[in-house]
């Protein structure tokens, strides 16, 4: 490490230790990632990798307590559920890069992505709709679900799962923002002019301008907040993954870079770690932002409000105080 010193004086530095066999050992899993086997402790195959998906069973019981707190809908302490559950079948799959074939906790943890938005796509697409087309669209969902699980397992291809993963939640977050629109743009709720205008041929109560004028300032206000949370949520994923993919293509670089600067400092260039951070955020943002979108649909907007203090906090969506109705 004579090297180290010359070329950092200024860094105080652990030396890498050698990768060596665990306790889990040997590495039988069809994925092993950039990060060097059992360096740390022989009990955790990628420590990096294992650790950082603590954020989504901490954000995935944060959430779940929010849900039971705040009455949000049970759909979503269901998909709270299956978020967790993505972040445990992570966290043991990679402590122990085990088994032939595809590893049970990779399953576990993949699958788990696909279910959890499988669930957000019934969701989404469920919302208003006849029992009839409920049961239906949950039976479709369902056996999509089957099908992806099984023809993954046969096929042992990540790259299956990678796609059918991106084209599940590309669908749900497109229908996701055109129900947004709809919702909260004045000049997309013409529907709502037309009942106006036929409950007072009826004689039946109207909102009063002032009321209107007040539900369109209020709109436009959520409408901005929920734009910034969906570019920044993408962003997050977009960028997990770009750092996901330079992490792949220029692993052997990125090993030399973290054996020259040490430890702490080469935690820094765990590209995976990052992803599980980034993606964990992502998706957690998601969930917030189709609990208060769902209270839009519900027409309870002036009961729930988004608490955020900071961008770099963790958001939630929490009863909001009593207002005087105008």
């Amino acid at each position: 490490m004579a090297t180290t010193k010359e070329h950092w004086p200024h860094f105080p530095f652990i030396p890498y230790p050698p990768s060596k066999a665990g306790y889990w050992s040997p590495v039988t899993s069809t994925l092993n990632w950039c990060e060097e086997d059992y360096y740390a402790t022989p009990y955790s195959a990628e420590i990096v990798n294992s650790l950082t998906n603590l954020l989504f069973l901490w954000l995935g019981i944060k959430g779940i307590l929010n849900i039971r707190k705040h009455g949000h809908d049970s759909v979503f302490q269901v998909a709270f559920a299956g978020y967790l559950l993505v972040g445990l079948g992570s966290f043991l799959f990679h402590s122990t890069l085990k088994c032939n074939g595809i590893d049970p906790m990779q399953l576990v943890d993949e699958l788990s992505m696909i279910y959890t938005t499988c669930l957000m796509c019934y969701a989404s697409f469920s919302y208003s709709r006849s029992t009839p087309t409920r049961v239906f669209l949950a039976l479709a969902l369902a056996g999509l679900a089957v099908f992806i699980t099984l023809y993954y397992h046969y096929l042992q291809d990540p790259v299956f799962h990678q796609n059918a993963y991106a084209l599940l939640t590309t669908v749900v977050v497109l229908r996701s923002m055109y129900t947004m629109e709809v919702a909260l743009r004045p000049k997309w709720r013409k529907s709502r002019e037309e009942d106006r205008l036929a409950r007072e041929k009826k004689g039946l109560p109207v909102l009063s301008k002032e009321r209107q004028e007040y539900e369109n300032q209020r709109d436009i206000k959520t409408l901005k907040t929920m734009w910034f949370m969906v570019v920044f949520g993408l962003s997050m994923f977009l960028g997990g993954f770009g750092i996901w993919f330079l992490d792949n293509q220029f692993c052997g670089t990125i090993r030399q870079w973290r054996q020259t600067i040490g430890l702490p400092w080469g935690i820094f260039l765990e590209g995976h770690g990052w992803w599980h951070l980034m993606t964990g955020f992502g998706a957690y943002l998601y969930l917030i932002w189709g609990i208060w979108l769902r209270h839009i649909l519900n027409e309870r907007q002036d009961e729930y409000m988004l608490s955020w203090p900071h961008v770099w906090s963790f958001p939630e969506i929490v009863r909001a105080p009593i207002k005087k109705n105008l």
